[in-house]
């Protein structure tokens, strides 16, 4: 068991989506608000190992969430920056950390790193079957990179380097921007912008028959902050809840908590992605006792909600 009280922590990506839940959630575990370091992206710049040489000095514990992601429209359309930005980011924090001898280290890696073909539901075990859906492949090798470091530095070195591998996130504070938004911030958006103007139909890309599954982002945190209290071995664990829903189920249950009352088109032209995602979470339960709280509906009621205040 690693305790928080009185280590210093070092939490990259704080300030973001995960971020700031993962600051709550290790606050309430008995960290000090105050021993959380947050570095910003203006002033230290991940990309630059001496950046990260600074600010790994003295921490006990790195949780590393940092990262560049977007949906699938940002995927298609960067995908040098997604792969060199990821990979890099992650080598140097990984390497300044070992420089520096910080106790344990905890990584966050991508359901967008399975093959495209994977049995579901996905096992850790069937990360290196395949190759990765095509639209996902810069990000997702990107982390399965890091997941190879962290192996390696543990055997080598014999750092504490935890990976986790949480499926797709969402829930209030998500980013809304429809090239970077996943599925469910994009539908949301779509449906109050065309309900708000009278718009007779909304458009959802690909066929809808393609499944998914997603996480609420406080459970999310949770599970990340139990791992970094219980959890001490090399092997990846799935985070997810283990179930699936199509994208056409999503869309018309997201249509329905909105309240539009109009139609909708499938652009077939638009690419679908992974043809299913859904994971096994035995190995979260069984090594640190994590289990997802927040049923779908729920949790889209609770990002609807937060984008009508906060935009609307």
């Amino acid at each position: 068991m690693f305790s928080l009280t009185n280590k210093k922590i070092l939490l990259t990506g704080g300030a973001g989506f995960l971020g700031s839940y993962v600051k709550k959630k290790l606050v309430a575990n008995g960290a000090s608000e105050k021993k959380i370091i947050i570095p910003r992206k203006l002033e230290y710049d991940l990309r630059d190992f001496n950046n990260c040489l600074k600010i790994t000095k003295d921490i006990d514990l790195l949780i590393h969430l940092a990262a560049n992601v977007g949906g699938i429209s940002y995927n298609m359309k960067y995908p040098a920056d997604l792969f060199y930005d990821n990979a890099i980011m992650g080598i140097n924090i990984i390497e300044a950390s070992r420089i520096n001898n910080v106790k344990k280290i905890l990584l966050t890696g991508t359901v967008c790193s399975y093959p495209k073909h994977t049995p579901v539901p996905f096992r850790e075990s069937d990360l290196w079957e395949g190759f990765p859906e095509e639209t996902n492949a810069p990000y997702g090798i990107a982390k399965k990179v890091l997941l190879t470091q962290a192996q390696t530095y543990n055997k080598q070195y014999e750092m504490n380097i935890i990976y986790l591998i949480p499926v797709n996130l969402y829930g209030p504070g998500d980013q809304f921007e429809l090239e970077k938004s996943h599925v469910i911030p994009a539908l949301i958006k779509k449906f109050v912008d065309a309900m708000n103007n009278n718009l007779p139909n909304v458009e959802v890309w690909g066929t809808g028959e393609v499944s998914r599954e997603f996480l609420f982002v406080e459970d999310a945190a949770t599970g990340i902050v139990k791992a970094a209290i219980n959890y001490n071995k090399p092997y990846p664990v799935n985070l997810g809840t283990g179930t699936e829903i199509k994208i056409r189920d999503l869309a018309y249950l997201i249509k329905e908590l909105v309240g539009y009352k109009g139609e909708l088109s499938w652009n077939k032209y638009k690419p679908d992605g992974q043809p299913r995602r859904m994971l096994d979470i035995s190995r979260a339960k069984n090594e640190f006792g994590f289990e997802a709280q927040t049923e779908l509906s729920e949790g889209i009621k609770k990002t609807l909600g937060w984008y009508i205040k906060n935009f609307m």
